[in-house]
C-alpha cells in the first residue's frame, strides 16, 4: 500500500486555474498507475484522470479534456493534476487513487482497481 495526501484545493471563480498534488509514501511511488476522482454532493464518483506508471500513458473523461493535464514526477512521489479554465460543474471533492495497473488502457480502470485512496481535497469554482 501507498499513502496519500492530496494539496492544492480551494475556492476559484469560474475561468481560473488551480493545481492539485498528491504526495505518495511508503512503497515504491513508480509501481503505481495514478488517478484522481471527483465526488460532488448527491453524485456518484467520477473518473477523473489518470496516469500511468511509466506516465506514457494519459486518460481524461470527456469533460475536461482540454482543461485539465495530469502529470507525475517519480522522483517527488509526487502527482499533479493542473485544472484551468474551471467552472462550477468541476466543484467537488478531489480524490488521489493508487493502482498496481501496468497496462496502458487506462480508460478501462475503474474505482475498485485502485487500492490505495487520498482523503480528498475540496475545489469550489464560483460563477
Amino acid at each position: 500500500q501507498v499513502q496519500l495526501v492530496e494539496s492544492g484545493g480551494g475556492l476559484v471563480q469560474a475561468g481560473g486555474s488551480l493545481r492539485l498534488s498528491c504526495a505518495a509514501s511508503g512503497r515504491a511511488f513508480r509501481n503505481y498507475a495514478m488517478g484522481w476522482f471527483r465526488q460532488a454532493p448527491g453524485k456518484e464518483r467520477e473518473f477523473v484522470s489518470a496516469i500511468s506508471w511509466s506516465g506514457g500513458s494519459t486518460y481524461y473523461m470527456d469533460s475536461v479534456k482540454g482543461r485539465f493535464t495530469i502529470s507525475r514526477d517519480n522522483a517527488k512521489n509526487t502527482v499533479y493534476l493542473q485544472m484551468n479554465s474551471l467552472n462550477p460543474e468541476d466543484t467537488a471533492v478531489y480524490y488521489c487513487a493508487a493502482s498496481g495497473f501496468h497496462g496502458t488502457e487506462l480508460a478501462g480502470l475503474r474505482y475498485l482497481d485502485f487500492g490505495s485512496w487520498g482523503q480528498g481535497t475540496q475545489v469550489t469554482v464560483s460563477s
